[in-house]
This record gives structure tokens, sequence and C-alpha cells, in this order.
């Protein structure tokens, strides 16, 4: 392979072709491939060399020579620095368009498809795209002596302090904004990296969009809360919606935001939120999704596809806290989910109990390993739905799927690059109807997607 033309700080002009998975722009320079964060499709720009590698070059705008008309200037005073966002300086009809692209890439580069054959469906985006996430994770630190909460920048660890961030729900800001202060307030040891000593890490915020409820959860580096009751008192007094506080230790030097342990500190251990007209019961560490409005258009396109009879047996894979398959279970003879995070299981189990649900089994165990077992246990599943973490299906599971003979397949993606791959293997007995993209984190570069597979006749 010949080599990189660049050298490093080298500056030269740029057109850009399209932006990436990481929603940075790509162009070429002498047939070498170069990535630039924050440059846009059809832009011309002068850039400098930051990081050179045999087979590609990073680089950052210098100079903007011809500017997209889709450009737009980033509403978030700190986008640049906080790295959580990649796309604001993107208008949002276009943000949708791309995240079309971003599929049709993966496609191009990881399978041997032909795209003419594949109906890739335009993205169902978001009416308004602002204060969508039901969820917020901000660090703790203190910087000159002030409590500050924030998100470490892109590509750093440093803290970026955040007062307002616009893409959360405007409660989950309250929340922290005000628990920030009351630690400032009460002298409680914030923790400190380096010496790995001090006590709160993180502040998680998870608000019921549907149901009002909040729930807080603090994360310490130790078991010991100093000045606990006052804390938990001020912030019932001043924000009665928070019904749920809870403490997690994690005292390992990680970037993961939770320890294995999670005691209770007031109020209820979850909260209820609803999603379709099911309500869910969610406990501190178990995963629901972030965006429900978009989750129940999602939703509602699975329930589209799957067409169903009431005879269907269902597999809901990687079902979390089963959202997916009790928005199905009403109109199937038989739903069974399985998970890795025990938790989930025991709050997928309540909330079909909650909802009166009986035909739902869920077990707590790896997709690759629990849906085998049934199936030699006598189980033949008609419809089965796959929502795998952004590594995708494990090869085993795929192989157990094309075994089944299931009618249907229903691929539910985060990360357009494995769902490639997988797809590309259920392929030997799958044909793909079509795939739907559907944004479920505005302005940043993520693409959620449902694929519909059907059984070659």
């Amino acid at each position: 392979m010949s080599e990189n033309p660049v050298t490093q700080g080298q500056q030269f002009p740029l057109t850009i072709k399209r932006i990436g998975i990481n929603g940075e722009g790509i162009g070429y320079f002498k047939r070498s491939v170069v990535f630039v964060p924050g440059a846009l499709t059809g832009e011309e720009v002068v850039v400098e060399a930051t990081k050179v590698n045999p087979r590609y070059t990073e680089a950052k705008i210098r100079k903007i020579r011809k500017k997209s008309q889709h450009r737009v200037t980033a509403p978030c005073p700190v986008y640049d620095a906080c790295g959580g966002c990649q796309l604001q300086h993107l208008a949002y009809p276009e943000q949708l368009k791309m995240k079309k692209d971003l599929i049709v890439q993966a496609i191009e580069k990881h399978t041997r498809f032909h795209l003419e054959q594949i109906n890739i469906r335009d993205t169902i985006g978001m009416g308004n795209p602002w204060g969508y996430r039901n969820k917020s994770q901000f660090q703790v630190r203190e910087i000159d002596d002030t409590v500050e909460t924030g998100l470490f920048g892109a590509d750093s660890h440093e803290l970026v302090p955040i007062e307002n961030c616009i893409v959360q729900h405007p409660d989950t800001v309250k929340v922290t904004n005000l628990v920030r202060d009351l630690l400032e307030e009460l002298e409680i040891p914030i923790y400190e990296e380096q010496r790995n000593s001090g006590i709160v890490r993180t502040i998680v915020v998870r608000t019921g969009i549907k149901t009002g409820e909040i729930q807080l959860v603090l994360v310490t580096n130790s078991k010991k809360l100093p000045r606990k009751r006052e804390l938990i008192e001020r912030v019932q007094t001043m924000i009665p919606e928070v019904v749920s506080i809870m403490q997690n230790v994690n005292q390992a030097k990680t970037s993961i935001i939770f320890g294995e342990e999670t005691m209770h500190l007031a109020g209820k251990e979850k909260i209820t939120e609803k999603l379709t007209e099911i309500e869910f019961d969610l406990s501190a560490r178990a995963f629901f999704q972030l965006n429900p409005s978009q989750t129940e258009k999602l939703y509602r396109e699975v329930a589209r596809a799957v067409r169903l009879t009431g005879n269907e047996k269902i597999v809901d894979a990687y079902c979390g806290v089963g959202t997916i398959g009790l928005s199905l279970a009403s109109k199937a003879a038989e739903v069974r989910g399985m998970d890795t995070i025990a938790e989930s299981i025991t709050d997928a189990n309540e909330n079909a109990k909650r909802a009166g649900i009986t035909n739902v089994t869920f077990e707590t165990g790896k997709a690759e390993e629990v849906f085998p077992k049934w199936i030699k246990a006598g189980f033949k599943p008609d419809t089965i739905i796959v929502d795998p973490p952004r590594v995708g299906c494990e090869e085993s599971l795929i192989q157990s799927i094309l075994k089944t003979g299931a009618k249907q397949v229903i691929y539910v993606s985060c990360n357009p690059s494995t769902l490639a791959r997988d797809i590309q293997l259920l392929a030997k007995k799958y044909n793909i109807k079509y795939i739907q993209p559907l944004d479920m984190f505005p302005h940043t570069a993520h693409v959620e997607s449902v694929t519909i597979l059907s059984l070659k006749s």
C-alpha cells in the first residue's frame, strides 16, 4: 500500500464528500482519506493534519472557503468543548439525511449486497429535537474550590462544566444543578481522581416523562456519605417530584459509571414510566430507552412489521426491562425474552405482572446461550426480535437463528456497522424487506434502525 502523502502539521485544501460514523467530514487528499471533525458535506476547507496514520489522516479546520448551505450556528455554548453532541452545526433535516447515508455507507463497506436491492427508507425524526434525554449522568468535580457538574471533554479527561444541557430533559438539569449546589453548601467531599479520594463522583438523574417521577442516584467512592440526612431532606423539600433517592458505590478507577452495589436512601426504590400503554418500574441500573417518544415510534414500526394474528411465538433477545416484548404480548401467543443484567430481568417480570400480562417469560443469561437451550427443549419461535448492544449479535446467536426457520427476524440496531455485518450472515436464509432508520439521538452521530427480514421461501 502506498504511503500516506500527508505529513504532521501540513496544511492543504480539501473538499468534503460525506459525513462519517462519528459525525466527522470525510475528504480525500491525493487519494488518501482525511477525517475532519466539524466539516460538512460539500464544504471546501483548508485543514491542518493533527494525526497522520499510514492509512488515514485526522485534521482540523483552519478555514472554510466554501460553506455548506446547511451549516447552522450550534445553540449550545460548550458545544465544541463538550463532545456530547457532534452535529449541532448541521441543520436538523440534513442530519436525518446524513443518518440514512450512514446506513448506506455501512452496507457498502461491510456487505456484498447491491444497494439498489435494499430498500432503505427515510429517517424518522423528531418534531422538536431538543430536551429529549430522560436520563443524565454528570460527573462531579471541584474546580477552583467550586463544585462543578458536567461531562468530560471530547478526547480528554478534563471536566467541561455544563449549566444547561439543551438535549437533556429540563427536569434532569434542574435536579443535577440543585444537588450540585447542595453538595457545595453542605461541604460534602467531592471525588478527586488523581488521589482517588473524596466521595461523590457522579450525579445520575432519570425522569419519567409521562409520570413526572424523578430518581436521583448519587454514585460515591465509598459507602459512607457525610450529611446524608440533611442532603436527602433538602432535596425532598425543594423538588418533591424526586420520589426515589439511591446511592451506588463505585470504588474502581474506571470510566464506567456504576459499581455493583446500590443502596436505597429514601422514597421508592424504583420510579415508574409509561411506554405505549404499559407501565415500567425502573431500578437505578436498569437500561431504559433514553428518548421515550422516539422509542414509541420505534415500537410502532416493529409492531407494524410483525403483523400478529394472536398465534405467534416471539423471542425478544437482549430484552432489557421487557419493553419490546411486553408491547407485543397482547397480540401474540407467547413472548420469551433474555438479558444479561439480573435487575433488568427482575424488572421485566415485575412489569409483566403489574400489567397483568401472563404469556411472557423472561430469563437472565446471554442470548447466545439461553436461546439454543429453548430451541433444544422444543420451543419454535415465529418471530425473533434482536436489539443488541453496539457490538452487534454474537455469531453463535446468528447461527442459532438460522437453524430455527423462524418466519421473520426483526433487527433493532444502534450501530450500522455491526448491523451490516450481521444481516450479511442472516441473508443466507432471509430476505431483507427494508431498513427503517430512526433518529433516537438528535444532534449526535448515532442512528437507530429497524431491519425487517423474512424467511426465504
